[in-house]
């Protein structure tokens, strides 16, 4: 928890930085004074502080514990996952110590056994039902990893992007938590998850009774949430890295890219024209993100440049993309860094799938604001 909070921390400084320092200078200043203040700041404040978030956390699973073990299987199992994915899971190890140090097993930590077989049958569901290559990439080491017990390349790679699998797990997790604790079923030391989980489960009179009852439960970890997802039409990646419906689909042929024909484009603002490769930007300088122009305004107003159909008007108002008539695409950037001003000082007129006669105004915004923050005005027509 800590190592998270630092970064945290740290991205507000990287940001403050960020505006109040010179392009020239900004690629190795940024970096070291993020560095010194945030480094002297995690230990002696957000250490402490997420040290006391973490005996408090550890405090109250206790708390539920004793008011009912049920309850608390519960809480643990639906809620396991997400604090494995934010390092939390640790605060309950010092229960688990102090469990098995005074009666030689502990079952704080039954709770917690199954979620990586939730994972587990939620990545086999989908591994049967995408029809997409790189989910079955993904899905078939992340299901190989959950086996053994290590969940993240599931999480963060398959089921949480997806969202719907992630709470299934989660909920078929709960359940398990709670049959897990109500048929008393411990731990006999610590160790690993997954398939590396059962010689711990096997009590000194050698008895495989509890052991048993714990494949019976695997069992539904793996399948329920497999069949739960058999009810589900999946989002899935398509191979543009967006979420896209999968299943019970035709696929579409896809569209006809219109011709390009010639045409005048104007300038989107009033100022004088910079060359692309005099932009203080390597990214747009070096013309990777396509041919186009810069233009330093003096106006704080932009406008189309021809009839043109509204792609996208990013939501801090900074960008918008266009479609002319005649098939052209265009990128109209304003400034630099200008993302980090959330809004602040930029007016939208028109919204995606709007489309503009040229002429008409699409972004007001104001010079001052960015001059102020030491930015360049400098905008791009890509």
């Amino acid at each position: 928890m800590p190592s998270i909070l630092a970064i945290w921390v740290a991205s507000y400084i990287q940001k403050f930085f960020t505006k109040m320092t010179p392009d020239v200078i900004k690629v190795f200043v940024v970096p070291l004074f993020t560095l010194l203040i945030t480094v002297p700041l995690t230990f002696l404040v957000v250490g402490p502080v997420a040290n006391t978030l973490s005996d408090g956390l550890t405090n109250l699973f206790q708390a539920i514990m004793n008011f009912n073990p049920i309850v608390f299987g519960l809480v643990l199992g639906i809620l396991w996952q997400v604090l494995v994915m934010f390092g939390m899971h640790w605060a309950l190890i010092p229960l688990a110590i102090s469990d098995v140090a005074t009666n030689g097993s502990l079952s704080i930590l039954s709770a917690a056994l199954l979620p990586c077989f939730t994972q587990t049958g939620v990545l086999g569901a989908i591994m049967l039902k995408t029809k997409e290559e790189k989910v079955r990439t993904i899905s078939m080491p992340a299901f190989v990893s959950s086996i053994f017990g290590v969940t993240e390349p599931a999480i963060y790679g398959v089921t949480l992007p997806m969202k719907t699998p992630f709470y299934i797990s989660c909920g078929v997790s709960k359940l398990m938590g709670a049959a897990m604790i109500a048929l008393d079923i411990k731990m006999y030391s610590t160790g690993g998850l997954g398939v590396f989980v059962f010689p711990i489960l096997i009590g000194s009179d050698g008895s495989l009774l509890k052991l048993s009852l714990r494949f019976l439960l695997l069992s539904l970890a793996v399948f329920s949430p497999s069949s739960s997802n058999s009810l589900y039409e999946y989002q899935i990646y398509n191979s543009g890295g967006e979420v896209a419906k999968a299943e019970g689909k035709a696929d579409e042929a896809a569209p006809v890219p219109k011709e390009i024909q010639q045409e005048i484009i104007a300038s989107p603002l009033i100022g004088n024209i910079v060359p692309l490769n005099r932009v203080p930007d390597q990214v747009f300088a070096s013309g990777a993100m396509g041919k186009g122009i810069a233009i330093d305004p003096t106006d704080g107003v932009v406008v189309a440049p021809a009839k043109a159909t509204v792609n996208l008007v990013f939501p801090t108002g900074h960008a918008i993309d266009l479609t002319t008539e005649n098939g052209a695409e265009l990128l109209i950037h304003i400034g630099m860094d200008t993302v980090s001003f959330a809004g602040k000082g930029f007016k939208t007129y028109v919204e995606a799938g709007d489309i503009g006669e040229a002429g008409q105004k699409l972004i007001e915004f104001d010079l001052a604001t960015i001059r102020d923050a030491k930015l360049p005005v400098i905008t791009r027509s890509l």
